[in-house]
């Protein structure tokens, strides 16, 4: 990477780890030793938050031996020389030890950086059921009296009442809670959330029993997704006591609802996982979801405590990165996404239809894949409202670009689905147009325009005199780049495609030809649609080839919504979309292979015809809302037409720079 990208202030990321270290019960010394090896592996990758098990300085399977006196000073001591060999290193470190403070015993969470303690939590809830009974020895952080703690030689802050503030990084406040604090009603995760905490820890001691690892991983996954927050979830490894029960070092990173890394359960070796953690996403989702500002009304009083962590160097990124975020990439899940999208975009058309009193749709078909899925989507409504077939009225409208190809395409399909079928040539009438318009002649906008406009008012018309309703057509992504006319494609009755971006409409068709077509033929074609190149066919074909190619215009589509997943439901910044995509195409992972100045231009390409195409979407027709991702101006976004691009054109140019 030619110019350091600093992972908190260029990129909005925090790098945390799980750490579950091999340790011996009872042996502070040998855990103190295991402890620091880790801590020392995990800074030299950076990590600047970093999470032990509940108790590791000790183990946890201690029995009565957590009560005496020589382990508790054997904890201590351990502490010590894990803050004296930690005293140079910006790291924030948690780690679980008993602490003894007010005549009582506490299971707490210390949390460390630069050789200072910073602060210390006691577990709240204490399990005292079935094999769990933690009440004969700890008292629960809820009955503590003071707001300090005198441990390892110093006075440190004590109480359930903390929240780790890391100065320098956005929204990057830690909450702590140990192990059943996170699995009962009312968690204290839940408070330090609603009151800002966006990293929340829980230090574990959760043995293994059948289909427990599957609870924990809905609990801390679902936990993230509730809370709008990243949870980082630690368990003890089997190195602890197996007298009466196993332990599997179950670690688990979940952020918005989705688990990004995991450990493997019963290793025989040390294990780390690290993630980086994008603040700024969740940020974004916080401001979003007013529903989760109103939770903060209970909310109760943090002691916000203060701390500076080291600057990690983004050489490597620990985060996934999804090349199609609209496209899941497990064969079964996006079979069952593409079933669900269909089933919804059939349930929202039957209702339009009933709403508007009709039971005919007319629609334009082209060969292409938008036209495609809108008329598989129209045949299987008639099928769900127990129409005939017949009802849906298909019309090819050749033009000036039309080719043989999409032509031919459009009616085998109609004809093969037993709709109505028909073809008109536009050409004569669009002559008329242009001449009525003194027009030289040229293959400029006002040439395609004048088609695009008479194929819309053609097919409004055709609906008026069946008293069937104009079916739309056009997808998400052209819906954000302004790629349609007008008045023209731009509109309709009902766009049924309208939040279906096209990577996933390409998906759709593929999985209704290999999964749902019936016959050799329908498969046959749609497949050849499938390898058609995408394209308007405004403009002249070439002896009989698509001249007009979508992509050479407005982008490679793989690369358009990757920018319009980030930009829109995370309102990410161009300049981290860029990195993000140039770390992706590094990797290989796009299905086209472009420079840094080709993401660059696409990138920029897109913000402009973002910012200038509002005016289409503020009067954009109805349609379904079936992803994460709309545009409908009734709904999800609302801009003013003439808003200006500068600040998003700006910090693309920043990160350009520092990339190049």
């Amino acid at each position: 990477m030619p110019r350091d990208i600093e992972l908190s202030r260029d990129l909005g990321y925090l790098r945390i780890g799980a750490a579950v270290p091999n340790l011996r019960v009872a042996d502070t010394r040998f855990n103190t030793g295991a402890i620091l090896a880790m801590i020392g592996e995990a800074r030299a990758k950076g990590v600047q938050v970093l999470l032990f098990p509940e108790m590791a300085l000790t183990g946890y399977t201690l029995g009565d031996l957590v009560q005496h006196q020589a382990l508790l000073a054997g904890a201590e001591k351990g502490l010590a020389e894990i803050l004296a060999a930690t005293a140079d290193c910006g790291m924030a470190v948690i780690l679980g030890m008993p602490v003894a403070a007010e005549d009582r015993l506490f299971n707490c969470a210390v949390v460390i950086n630069r050789g200072d303690i910073l602060g210390v939590v006691p577990k709240t809830f204490l399990p005292d059921y079935r094999e769990f009974y933690e009440d004969r020895w700890f008292a629960s952080g809820a009955d503590a009296r003071s707001g300090s703690v005198f441990v390892a030689g110093r006075q440190a802050p004590f109480g359930t009442d903390l929240l780790f503030r890391i100065d320098g990084v956005l929204s990057a406040i830690c909450g702590v809670e140990i192990c059943e604090d996170l699995w009962v009603p009312l968690a204290p995760h839940e408070y330090q959330a609603v009151a800002g905490a966006a990293i929340l820890f829980n230090l574990s001691a959760s043995n293994e029993v059948l289909g427990k690892a599957d609870w924990r991983r809905t609990m801390v996954a679902s936990e993230a997704g509730r809370c709008l927050a990243a949870y980082c979830y630690c368990s003890c490894g089997r190195e602890e006591s197996s007298n009466d029960v196993i332990f599997g070092g179950h670690a688990i990173i979940a952020e918005s609802g989705a688990i990004c890394a995991e450990t493997s359960r019963l290793a025989r070796d040390p294990q780390m996982i690290i993630h980086d953690i994008d603040l700024e996403r969740l940020a974004f989702e916080r401001r979003a979801v007013n529903s989760f500002q109103d939770a903060g009304r209970n909310c109760r009083p943090f002691r916000m405590i203060a701390t500076a962590v080291e600057e990690t160097i983004a050489t490597e990124l620990f985060r996934s990165l999804d090349p199609s975020p609209f496209v899941p990439a497990d064969p079964a899940r996006r079979d069952e996404r593409c079933r669900e999208i269909i089933a919804m975009q059939v349930g929202a058309l039957a209702r339009k239809l009933g709403g508007a009193g009709a039971e005919k749709i007319v629609l334009g078909v082209s060969g292409g894949l938008d036209s495609t899925l809108a008329l598989l989507v129209a045949v299987r409504t008639m099928e769900f409202l127990g129409l005939p077939r017949e009802n849906v009225h298909a019309f090819s409208l050749p033009g000036f670009g039309t080719t043989r190809r999409t032509r031919e395409n459009a009616a085998q399909l109609s004809r093969a689905l037993g709709i109505t079928f028909r073809q008109v040539d536009i050409t004569r009438t669009c002559r008329s147009q242009l001449k009525d318009l003194a027009h030289g002649g040229a293959e400029d906008v006002v040439f395609e325009n004048v088609q695009a406009r008479y194929r819309t008012a053609f097919l409004f018309n055709k609906a008026n005199e069946l008293g069937a309703i104009n079916l739309g057509t056009g997808d998400l992504t052209e819906v954000a780049l302004g790629w349609s006319t007008f008045a023209g494609d731009q509109t309709s009755n009902y766009h049924v495609n309208v939040s279906v971006p096209k990577t996933l409409v390409r998906y759709l068709v593929a999985w209704a030809a290999d999964r749902e077509a019936a016959g050799t033929l329908v498969r046959k074609v749609l497949h050849d649609i499938l390898a058609t190149p995408i394209s308007p066919e405004l403009r002249r074909a070439h002896k009989g080839r698509i001249t007009q190619i979508s992509e050479d215009v407005i982008g490679p589509v793989e690369l358009a919504d990757f920018c319009l997943y980030r930009f829109i439901r995370f309102g990410m910044r161009p300049g981290k979309i860029l990195f993000l995509a140039n770390e992706v195409n590094r990797q290989g992972r796009f299905e086209g292979s472009y420079s840094l100045d080709e993401l660059h231009g696409w990138l920029e390409s897109f913000v402009k015809r973002f910012f200038r195409n509002q005016f289409k979407r503020t009067c954009m027709p109805e349609g379904p809302k079936v992803g994460s991702v709309s545009l409908s101006p009734r709904g999800d976004w609302r801009m003013p037409s003439d808003a200006e691009p500068y600040l998003w054109l700006d910090d693309l140019e920043e990160m350009y720079r520092k990339l190049r």
